[in-house]
């Protein structure tokens, strides 16, 4: 490469920033001027952006680890580092190198000019994610990347409230947004907080299920331990569903729900996890018929299944022994069986579905899950 065309190149990322084309424009430079493929990703190795041409790897991080074929250049801007440029299918050259760290270092200066700006306004980012205003994934994650947010594949959202008067209630978020800090921080990816009037709404990342099951865990314990170091606070909450980054609206719609349903159920003090809600979140939310249909289904799905696998009657025992006003000696006669053998077909049940069926909230669940069977799915 000559000095004129080096210095037409770099010009050129001059332009580009200087006219907003961003990260993606300077990448899709970088591969033209080179010819071959390029990948920038966070700093947690997560595509960003990619452009060129040939055979781009997913990732970069497994290619520069193992010394294969492949240049990767950090993105950084002072301290702060934003992330990998990597440039694949072209020759191990000087030239390209050079390249290489040029572009390199033009989109740090954009990120971190760019987050430099944003930065007192991070959590406009979940803000924006919340109204859906991100056309797809990757522009979610290169517009995170330029806020210098590392974020993961998959959230899970929870929802906080204190239980105090509504003008308190303002001013003790910030000790909410404390006690979630301490419970729901990981090391891999940022935490979410976006606030709702009163209403703390984090989005915790959960990208493997032990994530998400660590998630409920954790905030199911969060209203005593809470209560232990600051006995004034006493905390309500709800857990949404695991989403992708995109689909964090439905998340923080669901934990919303699991927050009012559960006050209203238990009380407050308490978290309530949307997945275990069962027959209140449809009573709630107003669900049609085929919400409701799918409802019963899937409370009904795991008898089914071990009574085809294992040739037993459990479904059969749970619909009479409730049609029968939960009379277990009458229960028997009809089944032609011990009445031990019914009590033990209810245990059975209780630890299939994973419902208690001396608990009033699991009853109503699988007598609602049985109704709606009988009326809309005669089998």
């Amino acid at each position: 490469m000559t000095a004129e065309e080096l210095v037409e190149f770099t010009e050129t990322l001059a332009r580009i920033s200087a006219s907003g084309g961003g990260p993606k424009a300077l990448a899709a430079h970088l591969a033209r001027a080179a010819g071959g493929g390029v990948l920038l990703e966070d700093a947690n190795w997560r595509n960003v952006a990619a452009a060129g041409t040939g055979k781009i790897p997913p990732s970069a991080r497994a290619v520069v680890e193992s010394g294969a074929p492949g240049r990767a250049q950090p993105v950084t801007a002072g301290n702060l580092n934003f992330g990998w440029l990597s440039l694949f299918g072209t020759n191990s050259q000087p030239d390209t190198d050079l390249l290489l760290r040029l572009t390199a270092a033009a989109i740090g200066v954009e990120l971190a000019r760019d987050s430099s700006a944003l930065r007192p306004h991070r959590t406009t980012f979940w803000d924006s994610l919340l109204a859906r205003e991100f056309r797809d994934a990757a522009s979610a994650r290169e517009e995170a990347c330029a806020r210098g947010i590392a974020v993961a594949p998959y959230y899970l959202a929870v929802a906080l409230e204190a239980e105090s008067a509504d003008e308190a209630r303002q001013a003790e978020l910030g000790e909410l947004r404390a006690f979630a800090a301490d419970a729901f921080a990981r090391p891999d990816a940022e935490l979410g907080v976006v606030e709702r009037g009163v209403t703390l709404v984090l989005f915790v990342p959960a990208s493997r299920a032990v994530d998400a099951s660590n998630t409920k865990t954790a905030a199911s314990l969060l209203p005593k331990s809470a209560a232990r170091r600051k006995p004034h606070l006493r905390i309500s909450g709800g857990v949404g569903t695991v989403e992708t980054l995109l689909a964090l609206d439905a998340s923080a719609q669901c934990a919303q729900a699991a927050l009012a349903i559960g006050r209203r159920v238990y009380g407050g003090g308490r978290v309530a996890v949307y997945d275990e809600l069962g027959a209140y979140r449809l009573l709630y939310e107003g669900a049609d018929v085929e919400r409701f249909r799918a409802f019963a289904s899937e409370a009904l799905a795991p008898l089914r299944s071990y009574d085809e696998k294992h040739q037993t009657e459990l479904e059969r025992t749970l619909k009479l022994y409730f049609r029968v006003g939960q009379n277990v000696k009458t229960a028997a006669a009809e089944l032609h069986v011990h009445r031990h053998t019914v009590f033990y077909r209810l245990r059975q049940i209780g630890e299939i579905a994973s419902r208690s069926l001396e608990s009033p909230h699991d009853q109503l669940t699988l007598r609602l899950a049985v109704a709606i069977d009988e009326l809309h799915n005669a089998r």
